[in-house]
């Protein structure tokens, strides 16, 4: 395989298309040099030695393999609820990927099992928590694996049940691993990786609901668009605080309810570009970081063939501080979203300061409480997502009696990050709910929407209604919440 972008893991895992794995012709001949180094009692970490701590201790060729079954059935110590089948299925593609550029030594037949596995929907029983994200992500690949052994359990047709009967339920053989190959299948950012791909995803549907959300606020609050005049971004040429300058002037052409004669607005609309556009500039950062991980092999050892003898090199490709870095800033930086958006959604309730729109957009205050519950949800969510906005990177805790003295945690980064992005997609569909219940008054009155939020006004508006009186706003919101994100 040769997967290359985080895109791709998205589209495979979605498509449930049939996926085949290119022959590596170096894997055969890795794997049979290999079997040459064991046969000469050469001392191999992790092959002809325990792990970790154990990196002294000789093992035999004859304990090879009960070694492989030790190591995974050991390290499957996960705790918490099971990862979605979409993530699992990620994590097994991105496993593939790395093993599949043959510096490995794993036999062609465990690639091409795991993808049978994936093929036919089997899929693993992995709990979310217990990866510490150095020395890979152990836990979770080890629970994977246990399923590869016959082990274990997994998902088949919707149910879960033993690996092995999961296996023979879809005709697919358990296999006994031979030397190298446990260790090579769970010394991996597969999981961190895997994470930070549908992080990704979803962040970039933020990305796009967070400049409409802001325009259709904008209108409502009867705000200048003179903030967006490209002449100001043209000499803080930041690249993402540009590009949100022109979405935003796209979005409000045409408009009647904009004043160009206000001199300026609160921070959450003037510095929409700066704020959004710094935002944009954190997810390339996160989006270099894990395409690159998707390219590399994370194993170790690793085995490099040198005039056909095995030159076996022991590193740390298996950390994961770049895409741990990465996912802490990703998360941190779409916090903001949720920031400036509750801010907006403050600003349309209060009377002092929307303009002339009714308090909490009631049509009758007091006997009815409009939207001011709502603004109590979003800041709940963002103070929430404040706590998920620590760094887990810095938050190290030494294990393997202090052999692995400074661990990632990675899978924890990326984990956080995909919580915050959860919370934002109730703060955006909250704001864009409350901005057209504002526009509804401006259009009472005669004003006109721009050209293009007139078309996002439509649609929401073929989602839920304007609210003449209190009702329960919870199920509208679920609803304009899948719409929007679907």
């Amino acid at each position: 395989m040769n997967i290359n972008n985080y895109s791709q893991v998205i589209r495979y895992v979605n498509s449930n298309k049939f996926i085949k794995n290119k022959p590596n012709i170096n894997l055969s001949k890795i794997r049979r040099l290999l079997e040459k180094e064991i046969e000469n009692k050469k001392i191999m970490y992790g092959i002809t030695t325990g792990f970790g701590a154990f990196k002294n201790k000789f093992i035999s060729k004859e304990e090879t393999k009960k070694l492989q079954e030790n190591l995974i059935v050991s390290h499957a110590v996960g705790q918490g609820k099971p990862f979605d089948a979409k993530t699992v299925k990620a994590i097994m593609l991105i496993i593939v990927n790395y093993l599949s550029k043959g510096f490995s030594g794993v036999r062609p037949i465990v690639i091409n099992t795991i993808l049978e596995m994936i093929n036919k929907n089997v899929i693993p029983f992995v709990p979310e928590k217990g990866s510490v994200g150095s020395s890979g992500d152990l836990a979770p690949s080890a629970h994977i694996i246990l399923v590869l052994i016959g082990k274990g359990q997994a998902y088949f047709q919707g149910k879960l049940m033993p690996g092995k009967i999961a296996l023979q339920k879809a005709h697919i053989k358990p296999l006994i691993l031979e030397a190298k190959e446990g260790l090579a299948l769970i010394n991996n950012t597969a999981t961190m990786t895997a994470n930070g791909c549908f992080a990704l995803s979803d962040a970039y549907k933020i990305i796009e609901l967070s400049d409409i959300a802001g325009a259709l606020s904008a209108e409502a609050l009867r705000a200048t668009p003179k903030a967006f005049d490209e002449r100001i971004h043209k000499i803080k040429p930041h690249q993402g605080q540009i590009r949100v300058a022109k979405n935003l002037i796209r979005l409000l052409q045409g408009s009647t309810m904009c004043d160009l004669n206000k001199v300026q607005d609160n921070y959450s609309i003037r510095c929409i570009p700066q704020i959004h556009g710094a935002i944009r500039e954190a997810v390339k950062f996160a989006e270099k970081i894990i395409n690159t991980e998707l390219l590399s092999v994370t194993d170790n050892p690793l085995l490099f063939n040198s005039n056909g003898v095995i030159d076996v090199l022991s590193g740390g490709n298996f950390h994961g501080e770049a895409v741990a870095i990465s996912m802490d800033t990703l998360g941190l930086a779409l916090c903001e979203y949720g920031n400036v958006s509750d801010r907006r959604i403050a600003s349309l309730l209060d009377p002092a300061i929307n303009n002339g729109l009714p308090a909490f957009l009631a049509k009758e205050g007091g006997l009815n409480s409009g939207f001011m519950i709502l603004q109590y949800t979003t800041a709940s969510l963002v103070s929430e997502n404040k706590i998920y906005a620590h760094p887990a990177s810095v938050d190290s805790i030494p294990t393997s009696a202090n052999v692995e003295d400074l661990v990632s945690m990675g899978t924890i980064a990326a984990r956080k990050a995909r919580n915050i992005i959860e919370n934002l997609e109730s703060v955006l569909t909250i704001e864009i709910m409350t901005a057209c219940q504002a526009i509804d008054f401006r259009l009472a009155r005669g004003f006109k929407l721009g050209k293009e939020t007139n078309k996002w006004y439509k649609k929401v508006r073929n989602v839920v209604p304007f609210f003449e009186k209190d009702e329960e706003y919870y199920p509208y919101i679920e609803k304009l919440k899948r719409y929007l994100f679907s």
